[in-house]
Protein backbone atom coordinates (compact mmCIF):
# COMPACT_ATOMS: atom_id res chain seq x y z
CA UNK A 1 0.00 0.00 0.00
CA UNK A 2 2.86 2.35 0.98
CA UNK A 3 4.17 1.49 -2.68
CA UNK A 4 1.04 2.18 -4.24
CA UNK A 5 0.24 5.51 -2.03
CA UNK A 6 3.97 7.04 -2.89
CA UNK A 7 2.57 7.27 -6.81
CA UNK A 8 -0.97 8.41 -5.96
CA UNK A 9 -1.27 10.40 -2.64
CA UNK A 10 -1.97 13.83 -2.49
CA UNK A 11 -3.33 15.04 1.04
CA UNK A 12 -5.59 11.56 0.66
CA UNK A 13 -4.95 8.52 -0.88
CA UNK A 14 -5.54 9.52 -3.88
CA UNK A 15 -4.87 13.06 -4.56
CA UNK A 16 -6.84 15.99 -2.49
CA UNK A 17 -9.42 14.75 -2.13
CA UNK A 18 -11.41 11.76 0.20
CA UNK A 19 -11.79 8.96 -1.52
CA UNK A 20 -12.90 5.23 -0.72
CA UNK A 21 -9.39 4.34 -0.58
CA UNK A 22 -9.03 6.46 2.65
CA UNK A 23 -12.34 5.24 4.56
CA UNK A 24 -10.80 1.32 3.71
CA UNK A 25 -7.21 3.18 4.95
CA UNK A 26 -8.13 4.35 8.38
CA UNK A 27 -9.66 1.26 9.99
CA UNK A 28 -6.47 -0.46 8.98
CA UNK A 29 -4.30 2.00 10.70
CA UNK A 30 -6.51 2.45 13.52
CA UNK A 31 -5.98 -1.74 14.32
CA UNK A 32 -2.37 -1.51 13.31
CA UNK A 33 -1.79 0.82 16.14
CA UNK A 34 -4.31 -1.28 18.43
CA UNK A 35 -1.78 -4.00 18.16
CA UNK A 36 1.49 -1.95 18.53
CA UNK A 37 2.18 -2.08 14.41
CA UNK A 38 5.55 -0.28 13.91
CA UNK A 39 3.99 2.47 11.24
CA UNK A 40 7.32 4.01 10.99
CA UNK A 41 8.18 2.38 7.40
CA UNK A 42 5.49 4.25 5.93
CA UNK A 43 5.31 7.40 5.72
CA UNK A 44 3.09 7.99 3.47
CA UNK A 45 0.32 6.12 4.70
CA UNK A 46 1.48 7.94 8.43
CA UNK A 47 0.98 11.17 6.39
CA UNK A 48 -2.49 10.27 4.76
CA UNK A 49 -3.40 8.98 8.15
CA UNK A 50 -2.31 12.63 9.99
CA UNK A 51 -4.39 14.47 7.81
CA UNK A 52 -7.72 12.17 7.79
CA UNK A 53 -7.47 12.32 11.59
CA UNK A 54 -8.03 15.90 11.67
CA UNK A 55 -10.77 15.88 9.39
CA UNK A 56 -14.43 16.51 11.32
CA UNK A 57 -15.95 13.08 9.74
CA UNK A 58 -13.18 10.70 10.59
CA UNK A 59 -12.27 12.51 14.30
CA UNK A 60 -16.54 11.76 14.54
CA UNK A 61 -16.21 8.09 13.01
CA UNK A 62 -13.11 7.42 15.59
CA UNK A 63 -14.28 3.85 17.68
CA UNK A 64 -12.86 6.00 20.57
CA UNK A 65 -15.73 8.73 19.69
CA UNK A 66 -18.63 6.52 19.77
CA UNK A 67 -21.10 6.09 22.66
CA UNK A 68 -20.76 2.45 23.14
CA UNK A 69 -16.98 2.60 23.25
CA UNK A 70 -15.71 0.79 27.00
CA UNK A 71 -13.96 3.32 28.81
CA UNK A 72 -10.54 0.88 28.98
CA UNK A 73 -10.22 1.47 24.84
CA UNK A 74 -9.33 4.92 24.60
CA UNK A 75 -6.51 4.02 27.43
Amino acid sequence: VEKLLSSSAGKYCVGDEITLADCCLVPQIFNARRFHVDLRPFPTILRVDRHLENHPAFTAAHPNNQPDCPPEATK
